[in-house]
């Protein structure tokens, strides 16, 4: 037997395996309920008019999350270090999905996100966060990136790394961005750039790590100002940042107004649940219960229900990471990381644009978004991040 695999064997039965982290299991929980009450709260007036069922929508949410609840608990019993070995045929299916949407799928505003499968409309992007950040964990804790100066680094092939990770992430972000969907290309070149950066701390891996968001940060402003939908929105929120007012209220603007409409009469402790007015059709399409929902939360919970709720995801971002460092191993640290960050990014970036913190970007918020592709991502994400919570090393 080899010194690496006696390594290997011994450091395996050092792990102890406990209970997952139950708090963010109730975080779970507590979340998707609210969700599902919210999405029925706020998807009542289009559930009636259109469908004649007032639970309609909500109906559908659960039928999602009892969905998405088989592969997580799949995923939950099933010790990560196996699973990760299925990452990379993982990846290349949904590149092939990816490629299948722009091919075949369906076109809706604009857009072509979605593969329809029978009575279902999947979203392939969605899948792709997971998919990748499982291929990532696996992929750059192989690496050593832990070198002592420039030259040592490339003379080792950190040039090389760098290359085939912008080539693994240009691939996914490219094909996602012809869809078009600028707003999930950013939350996975995000997310992938800090597994990056957490897998070396020498100086050297930082400098590589910093030539990468550079070259992100000058596409990521490319796409938002060649596109002329994505301009409008930038000078939307550039109108209100300087100006203190929303430019084309009855234009470009009027999803933004109509959401600082329903905060304004929410006030510190809103209208009370049920009272949403921007519920009745005066927020654009289905955003009311999708990517707006959270202006809703808004509008009848106040100021005090939205920081409880930003506040819930700031802790959980806390918890996430403490999994992250006591993670038995590289590829246990980076998934459970990765997870954490694109979940946390995903809901505080949905947050922000709701509040005109940021331009909007149509980015779905884990658990307070309807739809079931969203919902079935982040049922399993949040069962790898407790999956990597059942274990710690003896050292630890």
């Amino acid at each position: 037997m080899s010194r690496k695999s006696k390594t290997n064997r011994k450091k395996e039965s050092s792990l102890i395996k406990h209970k997952p982290d139950k708090i963010i299991l109730y975080f779970a929980i507590l979340m998707a309920i609210f969700g599902a009450i919210m999405i029925f709260d706020a998807s009542v007036y289009k559930a009636t008019a259109e469908w004649g069922d007032q639970f309609y929508f909500l109906k559908h949410q659960i039928i999602w999350i009892i969905i998405g609840s088989v592969p997580a608990l799949l995923i939950y019993f099933w010790d990560y270090r196996k699973f990760l070995k299925l990452s990379f045929p993982l990846l290349i299916t949904t590149i092939g999905l990816l490629l299948a949407v722009l091919l075949f799928g369906q076109e809706r505003n604009g857009a072509t996100r979605w593969l329809t499968v029978g009575p279902v409309d999947i979203q392939p992007a969605e899948f792709a966060k997971i998919a990748l950040i499982m291929y990532l964990s696996s992929w750059l804790a192989k690496k050593d990136y832990n070198y002592k100066d420039l030259k040592e680094a490339f003379s080792n092939g950190l040039w090389n790394e760098l290359l085939s990770f912008i080539a693994i992430l240009g691939i996914i972000a490219s094909l996602i961005m012809l869809e078009p969907d600028l707003g999930t290309t950013i939350i996975i070149c995000a997310t992938s750039y800090i597994m990056f950066l957490m897998a070396g701390n020498s100086k050297a891996h930082t400098i590589g790590s910093l030539s990468i968001l550079a070259l992100l940060f000058l596409l990521g402003v490319g796409a938002a100002i060649l596109e002329p939908y994505r301009l409008q929105r930038v000078q939307t929120y550039f109108s209100l940042l300087f100006t203190g007012k929303v430019a084309d209220p009855r234009g470009t603007g009027y999803q933004m107004q109509q959401i600082l409409i329903g905060i304004g009469s929410g006030g510190i402790l809103g209208k009370g649940f049920g009272q949403s007015r921007q519920r009745f059709g005066y927020l654009v399409e289905n955003t009311a219960f999708t990517d707006s929902l959270f202006a809703v939360v808004l509008e009848e919970l106040g100021l005090l229900g939205g920081t409880v709720i930003v506040f819930s995801w700031i802790f959980f971002l806390w918890r996430g990471l403490k999994i992250a460092t006591n993670a038995p191993d590289k590829q246990g640290q980076l998934l459970a990381a990765g997870i954490t960050i694109w979940l946390v990014l995903q809901a505080l970036m949905n947050m922000a644009a709701n509040v005109g913190l940021i331009p909007l970007t149509g980015i779905p918020n884990p658990f307070l978004t309807y739809g079931g592709s969203s919902t079935i991502v982040t049922l399993v994400g949040i069962a790898i991040l407790l999956n990597v919570s059942k274990y710690t090393t003896n050292e630890k």
